[in-house]
């Protein structure tokens, strides 16, 4: 096995994702190993893992499957080294700028209830010691 390839539960370690985690995605088709071991094993590359981080990234902001499909689909274009007419080049980097309006507005929110998470907590911390918590 070439050092550039490794196995699932490699990828499962530096990804932080379970192995089912990631044969859901693969089943879902967001991300597919780049090749199998004489064995049958999957074997993924570094580009498989940044893939995996993409979707790792995104799952905590509550985008759906498809989302991420298109997300990365948008990239996968970007990225192809294929010379692509400007306004399909336009389009995708407009699909872009949406997730990342979504992210950041999905960032505001998640700041949002960790404050009120936190202010709960500290009355919760005051109510047992008796004594305010700044």
């Amino acid at each position: 096995m070439s050092s550039e390839q490794m196995q699932i539960g490699e990828v499962a370690a530096r990804t932080e994702l379970s192995l089912r985690t990631i044969r859901h995605y693969e089943d879902a088709g967001l991300v597919t190993p780049s090749a199998r071991s004489q064995g049958g094993f999957r074997l993924y590359t570094e580009a498989d893992v940044a893939r995996l981080m993409v979707i790792r990234r995104m799952k905590p902001f509550g985008f759906t499957l498809d989302e991420m499909r298109a997300l990365l689909h948008a990239t996968d274009r970007l990225d192809s080294g294929t010379e692509l007419p400007p306004e399909e080049r336009e389009d995708l980097l407009e699909r872009i700028r949406g997730f990342e309006q979504a992210a950041q507005q999905r960032v505001e929110d998640l700041r949002t209830q960790l404050t009120r998470a936190e202010e709960f907590a500290a009355t919760l911390a005051e109510r047992l010691t008796g004594t305010p918590v700044s």
